[in-house]
């Protein structure tokens, strides 16, 4: 349902969908389209609590989209949840929005007994730079199973921090395709140490 005040925020920016900026065009379609977002928060959390699981799934990403504080109760109970579908769209939601207040779930998250959801938290925390990130990360790099050392290796090339090359380097040699490409693309993301 739309209030008095989203509709007289609509009808000032759709003029602007013709604007001759492009640059002004753009913001006026990503002000929208917050706004169509805004509009439906509600809605997407009654899915949440009615629908099937692939339902529920979709509106975890729906939330996503909509972003702000508001979406962080739900997401955060999704990422609780013992359904490993539910838990995984919600921590991958999370990972996405990087809250800080989300880090201690994550965080939690690294002793899930699914590889993986594990591998989902693990590519979240990626977004979260900080020693403490990269002291839970380090010991994945050692899994050795394709997935959840290629994951630690992304998240940390991510975070960017340029002592970690070392740790990062042996994944290169590794017998898994997907680790020896996240080592690759890790080691492109480092900064250079000066």
């Amino acid at each position: 349902m739309e209030t008095s005040a989203t509709r007289k925020r609509r009808e000032r920016l759709v003029p602007l969908l013709k604007d001759p900026a492009e640059e002004v065009r753009l913001a006026a379609a990503r002000a929208l389209e917050r706004l169509e977002g805004a509009g439906s928060f509600d809605e997407v959390v009654e899915l949440l609590k009615k629908g099937d699981r692939g339902t529920k799934v979709r509106a975890i990403y729906a939330l996503g989209r909509i972003g702000g504080d508001r979406v962080l109760p739900p997401l955060l109970y999704c990422a609780s949840r013992p359904e490993e579908d539910i838990k995984a769209a919600a921590i991958e939601v999370l990972g996405d929005l990087a809250p800080p207040r989300a880090f201690p779930l994550l965080a939690d998250r690294l002793s899930e007994p699914s590889t993986a959801v594990k591998a989902k938290v693990i590519a979240a925390l990626g977004a979260y730079p900080g020693e403490e990130t990269v002291r839970l990360l380090l010991p994945f790099l050692d899994a050795g199973d394709g997935l959840l050392d290629a994951e630690a290796a992304l998240a940390l090339g991510r975070i960017g921090a340029p002592h970690l090359e070392e740790r990062i380097a042996p994944l290169l040699a590794s017998p898994h395709p997907r680790t020896r490409e996240a080592a690759a693309t890790a080691l492109g993301l480092l900064p250079l140490e000066e």
